[in-house]
This record gives structure tokens, C-alpha cells and sequence, in this order.
């Protein structure tokens, strides 16, 4: 087989697998569509052209973002090294000059003696050693060859974010335990609401302030991906015969039924995690915040993610990716970045790093490998790829997703203990990876300027 690795598309995931592939020694050959065919979003030909947002988050230790950039920055990730050398004025944010980064990082990756830039459109996913990071804008020809391969109904285009809370910040003694009916064990924690209580919800909802809505993400007007504003507006009562439905639910409290309720639903395995059922919107990040507040139970809430409703061009991971992000129907495939349903430029970026560190370990004839599931980038392909999820929807990294730790501390204790863990197991990890194959843990080289 053909000694060479093909990356289709050069966004921080392909930029990043094709920086791990290269300092292995591994020829590539990344393909980027733009500038010949451009997106809907990008506006230029640069490669990690920053689309949304400048900022790749904060970069404390008991931050979610903040713990896996330092992991990455220790795997030695060319876009966080490149990010440092662009940062701007952001306080605790690692914010970047967008022209610079993008800049600095096309023209590192272009320089590579291993690397080949090819200017053209991939429309199939071509045989050998693939590592396919085309991000949530992936263009048609290659999503349509993508749900030939995958199944339709592996390949999703628009994406309904619910909001995620931590366990801890629920305030039980506001919410029950029931499943309607009694049908199912007590799954779900129900936040209950009297008539007032939700009128002033519904009031909050209407007169939040929204994102406008941009042409490529026009989403199909089907019953289950409505937001719940566009609910609201189609009548007060629409939310509680809808998502907020009271209807075979009794409040142990009150032996009654509420005139609402918003469930939860448990989000991971060790229950550390509940997200908001049916509450997927377009209201603003802080506009959410403020209005979920007022739902009983919540009035504390740590949100882990905040809901959304756009285009999003993502597969069914959990089905068919391994922790290493191999396609499992064929090895020699992997996915990376936003495509395989991870969130944010730092988590995708990561992805690429993983992908480009195992499409090189398999050339050099090595196992695969996965971070430990102690840290925030192997807690996260864990989670993207765990078989047993359904309804598989897109997430953060967050430290809901680790596993607990035997102290009992709670809030920013517990963030610290857990990224100390995470960081000395990532340390150990990461050299084990470099004696292998004989190597430094760094190259020595640094990125240059604009």
C-alpha cells in the first residue's frame, strides 16, 4: 500500500494531522478546495481560516478548554504553538490576530518537506491512508458520497443542540425523579413550573435576544429540530403541550401534576451530566443563561454546553468511529475535527492531532493509540465514540466527561485535582509515544511570524 497519507481538507484539524504526520517522517498530501471552491462562511484561501469567533477560550487549568489546550501544547500541537505567537488582549482567553494565525499556519504547513498543498475539491474518499477533516461545511458532492458510504441516516446535516448541565448545580430539592407514566424507571429529573412560573418563562423566551440566522444555515422546518422560540411564538401554550408537556407526571412534593415541566436526561454514563430535553434554540450564549436560570432547579446551573440550531455536517460516530478515529469499516480511514461531532476549534484541532499521531503510528507498522480516559482529550473520544450512545448530538469538552476522583471535593477543587491528573497521566502517555519511536518530545522548531 501506498506510503502516504491523504488529508482532505485544511482546516486546524487537517493543519494539525498534517504537522503530526510530517514530524513523523510521513508524506502527505493535504487538499484543500478553497480558494477554486469556496464555502458558504470562508471568506479567503488561507488554510484555518477562523470562520466564527477569534477566541479558542480560556486557558485556565480548571477550564475545560484551558486543561486540553495544555494537553495538546505537551503533545507538541502546532496550532496551539502558532495560536501563542498570534494572541491578542483577551484576559484569561487565548484570542488570536484571525489573518495572522492563518497566515503563519498555511505558510508553516506548506513548508514542510513532507507535505504537498493541492489546491482542488475531493469529491470521493479515495483508497489508502485518509484522514478526512472537511468540518461542518463539507461540500456536497463529498457529503453525498459520504452517506453512500455511511448510510443516510449516519450523516447528519443539521444539528439540534440541547443544553447540557453538570449534575452537581441542579438544585434537587426543586426537582423529582419520574419518567411519565411510570413507564420507565425514574430517569429523568423533572424541573417542575406553576402557571406563573412559565408564563414568565415563555415572556423571557419571545423577548431574549436571538442570532440571526445566515443563509447556509437554514434548517429544515421539521417538528423535532424547532427552536423554542419559534415554538413560543406559535402560541403561549404551545411549549407545554410540546417539550414542557406535564402530562403523566406527578410531583411527589405535591402529589399534582405541574402546569410545565422541563426534563433532564442523563447525558453520560456516570451521571455527572443532564441535558435539557427538547431545548434546542437560537437565543445568544448569555441570553440563555439568564432565561434557563429562571426555570426551578436551575437558577444555579453550570452549563457544559448551551443550545444551538445550524448547519453542521457531522457523522454518527458512536456507529462507526473507534477511540483512535478509525472508520471501523476501514482502518486505513480516519475522521477528524468537527465532522466527527466534537465542538469548538480546540477540540477539532485535537482530533487532528490524534488522527495524524495514529495514520503515522499505522504506516510505521505500531498500534494505535488512545490518550488515557483520566484526560480531556481521551475522556472526549471516548465519549464521541462510545457504541452504546443513541441520538449521538455533537459536544465539548467538559470536565463532566472525566472520570471522578476518589477526594471529595466539589467545584474548583475538584477542576484542579482532575486537571493535575490529567496532565501527569497525558506526561507519561506522551513519552511513551515519543520512545517509540526514538525521538524528542519536540522538534526544537518554532513557527515564525506573520
Amino acid at each position: 500500500m501506498e506510503r502516504v497519507v491523504r488529508i482532505i481538507g485544511g482546516g486546524l484539524a487537517g493543519c494539525e494531522a498534517a504537522w503530526q504526520l510530517a514530524r513523523r517522517g510521513v508524506a502527505v498530501e493535504l487538499f484543500e478546495m478553497r480558494p477554486g471552491r469556496m464555502t458558504e462562511a470562508h471568506t479567503g484561501g488561507e488554510l484555518a481560516e477562523l470562520v466564527c469567533s477569534n477566541s479558542l477560550r480560556s486557558l485556565s487549568l480548571t477550564a475545560p478548554a484551558g486543561l486540553l489546550k495544555e494537553e495538546m501544547r505537551r503533545l507538541d500541537s502546532l496550532v496551539i504553538r502558532v495560536a501563542h505567537g498570534h494572541r491578542v488582549p483577551a484576559g484569561s482567553a487565548l484570542a488570536v490576530d484571525r489573518e495572522g494565525f492563518s497566515r503563519t499556519l498555511s505558510r508553516t504547513v506548506a513548508s514542510l518537506p513532507q507535505v504537498r498543498l493541492i489546491r482542488e475539491e475531493v469529491k470521493q474518499i479515495p483508497a489508502g491512508f485518509v484522514i478526512v477533516a472537511t468540518g461542518p461545511l463539507t461540500s456536497p458532492s463529498l457529503s453525498r458520497h459520504l452517506a453512500s458510504l455511511l448510510g443516510s441516516d449516519h450523516l447528519y446535516f443539521y444539528d439540534a443542540i440541547s443544553p447540557i448541565v453538570t449534575a452537581e448545580s441542579v438544585n434537587m430539592e426543586l426537582v423529582f425523579r419520574a419518567s411519565r407514566y411510570g413507564r420507565d424507571p425514574e430517569d429523568y429529573l423533572n424541573c417542575p413550573l406553576t402557571r406563573a412560573q412559565y408564563d414568565r418563562f415563555v415572556d423571557e423566551v419571545l423577548a431574549a435576544e436571538k442570532i440571526p440566522t445566515r443563509s447556509f444555515e437554514r434548517f429544515i422546518p421539521f417538528e423535532g429540530c424547532m427552536p423554542i422560540e419559534e415554538m413560543a411564538g406559535r402560541g403561549r401554550e404551545t411549549l407545554a403541550f410540546g417539550p414542557m408537556k406535564p402530562v403523566g407526571l406527578i410531583d411527589p412534593r405535591t402529589g399534582k401534576s405541574p402546569y410545565a415541566v422541563v426534563q433532564l436526561r442523563q447525558e453520560n454514563r456516570e451521571a455527572t451530566l443532564y441535558n435539557l430535553v427538547g431545548f434546542q434554540t437560537k437565543m445568544t450564549y448569555p441570553e440563555q443563561k439568564r432565561v434557563f436560570s429562571l426555570i426551578p432547579g436551575l437558577e444555579k446551573a453550570e452549563f457544559v454546553r448551551l443550545g444551538s440550531l445550524h448547519r453542521n455536517t457531522f457523522i454518527d460516530s458512536p456507529r462507526h468511529l473507534l477511540p483512535s478515529l478509525q472508520w471501523r469499516a476501514s482502518p486505513t480511514r480516519f475522521f477528524a475535527g468537527q465532522i466527527t461531532g466534537v465542538e469548538g476549534y480546540v477540540e477539532s484541532a485535537a482530533c487532528g492531532l490524534i488522527a495524524g499521531i495514529n495514520a503515522a503510528r499505522l504506516i510505521l507498522e505500531l498500534e494505535p493509540v488512545v490518550p488515557p480516559a483520566t484526560t480531556a482529550l481521551g475522556a472526549l473520544l471516548l465519549y464521541i465514540t462510545d457504541p452504546s450512545r443513541k441520538d449521538f448530538q455533537p459536544m465539548n469538552a467538559n470536565f463532566g466527561l472525566l472520570p471522578a476522583i476518589s477526594m471529595p471535593l466539589r467545584g474548583r477543587a475538584r477542576k484542579e485535582r482532575m486537571a493535575q491528573r490529567a496532565l501527569a497521566d497525558v506526561e507519561v502517555w506522551a513519552a511513551r509515544l515519543e520512545a517509540e519511536l526514538g525521538f524528542s518530545h519536540s522538534m526544537g522548531w518554532s513557527p515564525g511570524g506573520s
